[in-house]
């Protein structure tokens, strides 16, 4: 049973996680600025690294706009270090393995590949505001043109 979807007005689900380099990060230490987290199923696939690497190219202008970006997989510390390592990047990627921050945001779940009805990640992203509160969400994005769009959308472009 997949939880109800994240909509803009809901309090995001608040989160602590191990980061790639073994630092707990929190949401709620993060209070006062807006977060954009964003959802991916996995380190070092395809559509993952251009999404991170947009991410990164984009981090100055989005952290200038007063945004911190986290992005959030069910892979370990250890393999999201890896990535960082491989693709040179610099937003921060946290590890959710037992797959319980993907669940409160609805971000785990049924969805089509190649056609079937799987369970996995749903490629989502949250804009967080300065309180806590969801205010933009955004579920089955696409993995290339999404940070564009995203700046599209916030107005940063």
């Amino acid at each position: 049973m997949s939880e109800q979807r994240l909509s803009p007005g809901d309090p995001a689900p608040d989160f602590t996680l191990t980061s790639d380099t073994g630092d707990q990060v929190s949401l709620a230490d993060l209070r006062g600025r807006k977060v954009i987290v964003y959802f991916y199923p996995a380190a070092m696939t395809p559509g993952c690294t251009k999404q991170a690497c947009d991410f990164t190219d984009s981090l100055d202008s989005l952290k200038a706009a007063g945004y911190e970006v986290l992005g959030i997989s069910p892979d370990k510390p250890e393999k999201l270090a890896k990535f960082r390592e491989r693709d040179g990047l610099t937003i921060t990627l946290l590890s959710d393995p037992d797959k319980s921050v993907l669940s409160a945001y609805a971000a785990f779940g049924e969805k089509k590949l190649y056609g079937k009805v799987v369970q996995g990640v749903i490629r989502s992203t949250f804009v967080i505001d300065e309180g806590g509160n969801v205010e933009v969400a955004q579920y089955n994005v696409k993995a290339t043109g999404h940070v564009a769009k995203l700046r599209r959308d916030l107005a940063l472009d």
